[in-house]
């Protein structure tokens, strides 16, 4: 079993930016790769940016490509995502997402809780 807690969520204004975290701990040697999602309100849960947990090869989702990064921190077993330009229509609760296979999808093994991220205009 793996568990991932998010933080870093909160109220900014459009064009802002905000850095997600998520620790895993448990069985990590377990996870290929590592993904945030985001769902908004009435919408379904969409894929945003994933990373492989034993290397750097990143994918992003078109949306957020040049304004949002994926990272990883070994050693705290820790990914991040930054966030940058923000906008209204990213307000979500964002998701972390661990599982064995690449790329990560909806059916990923493993979720966190999530973390509300509110963006305003």
């Amino acid at each position: 079993q793996v568990q991932l807690v998010e933080s870093g969520g909160g109220l900014v204004q459009a064009g802002d930016s905000l850095r997600l975290s998520c620790a895993a701990s448990g069985r990590t040697f377990s996870i290929y790769t590592m993904g945030w999602f985001r769902q908004a309100p009435g919408k379904e849960r969409e894929f945003v940016a994933a990373i492989r947990w034993g290397g750097s090869s990143t994918y992003y989702a078109d949306s957020v490509k040049g304004r949002f990064t994926v990272s990883r921190d070994s050693a705290k077993n820790t990914v991040y995502l930054q966030m940058n330009s923000l906008r209204p229509e990213e307000t979500a609760v964002y998701y972390c997402a661990a599982d064995r296979r690449w790329p990560i999808s909806n059916k990923a093994d493993c979720w966190g809780q999530g973390t509300q991220v509110t963006v305003s205009s």
